[in-house]
């Protein structure tokens, strides 16, 4: 029996691949995924604090604006005050919504990957020639705004059509976040070439996490240590690849942004050992040693 399959990479063990090290000599890159989302009133898709009732749903649509009102602006100040970078996974709407957290993240030379338009919306449903619409103009915005275009794209709720790979590609970009199926950057074939897999989590996202299945704010602060301490110990076998994926409407409360303050802080302490990075210098890594990479 052959099962249906996407086409995109083969299987590969990660036990029988090329080692090597990243810059520095460091085997371990950690990089935070920072989700800046803006989203449609009274209509369209969004996180859930508490089951939404009839549009508008206030409850829901405050809550999640207060992470870039509020939760936000704390988060790039602990960034700041643990000297860490960013990548920024940016709604293009964020620029007229809220141009001074933009500008605020920008100052600190933080990294933009593309976020789709608005995560009011999914591009997995849209026909071909609209999906390549909405790409384009997402990276025209973000390309105007930071002087240069992104470089990676994470799709709105990483939906994607059959055709995303080969949109993103022919628009340019050079690295994908949607596929989360390895710990190392995965070379993925598309009708235009290839483009990079770089691993993004769904573990360690505070949206399934916390969001989905209630985990307390300790609970996902040891859920960071733990795999960190774990995949530090891994790497020494493999060069290894930790996202963390975060939102400031959820992170950003307080009594979580204490429980992550602790979990950098064990993090860090380990600085000395670790590439605590961001996806697009994973991606210049990766490119530029092309041979190294699983296909």
């Amino acid at each position: 029996m052959t099962l249906p399959t996407h086409g995109r990479y083969d299987y590969s063990p990660i036990t029988a691949r090329p080692d090597y090290s990243w810059p520095g000599g460091k085997r371990l890159a950690v990089y935070f995924g920072l989700n800046l989302e803006h989203f449609a009133f009274g209509e369209g898709l969004g996180a859930e604090l508490a089951p939404g009732g009839p549009q508008p749903d206030v409850l829901n649509y405050a809550w999640r604006d207060w992470g870039n009102r509020v939760g936000a602006w704390r988060m790039l100040h602990l960034f700041e005050d643990f000297d860490l970078p960013v990548t920024l996974l940016a709604n293009s709407a964020m620029y007229d919504y809220a141009p001074e957290l933009m500008a605020a993240f920008r100052a600190r030379g933080d990294e933009v990957a593309g976020h789709g338009r608005t995560n009011s919306e999914r591009q997995s449903t849209l026909p071909e020639v609209e999906e390549r619409a909405l790409i384009a103009e997402a990276t025209a915005i973000l390309r105007a705004a930071e002087g240069t275009p992104p470089e990676g794209w994470l799709s709105p709720w990483i939906a994607e059509s059959r055709v995303t790979p080969d949109l993103l590609a022919e628009a340019g970009y050079r690295y994908t976040l949607n596929w989360c199926m390895d710990d190392q950057p995965v070379w993925m074939r598309t009708r235009s070439g290839r483009i990079l897999s770089i691993p993004y989590p769904q573990e360690l996202n505070d949206i399934p996490a916390i969001a989905a299945r209630r985990g307390s704010a300790q609970d996902f602060a040891t859920m960071i240590t733990d795999s960190f301490d774990e995949m530090l110990d891994q790497s020494q076998a493999q060069p290894l690849v930790m996202g963390i994926a975060l939102h400031p409407y959820i992170l950003g409360q307080p009594f979580r942004l204490r429980r992550f303050r602790a979990a950098l802080a064990h993090m860090l302490e380990r600085r000395g050992e670790v590439w605590f990075t961001q996806a697009r210098a994973i991606s210049r890594f990766c490119h530029d040693h092309p041979d190294l990479v699983p296909s």
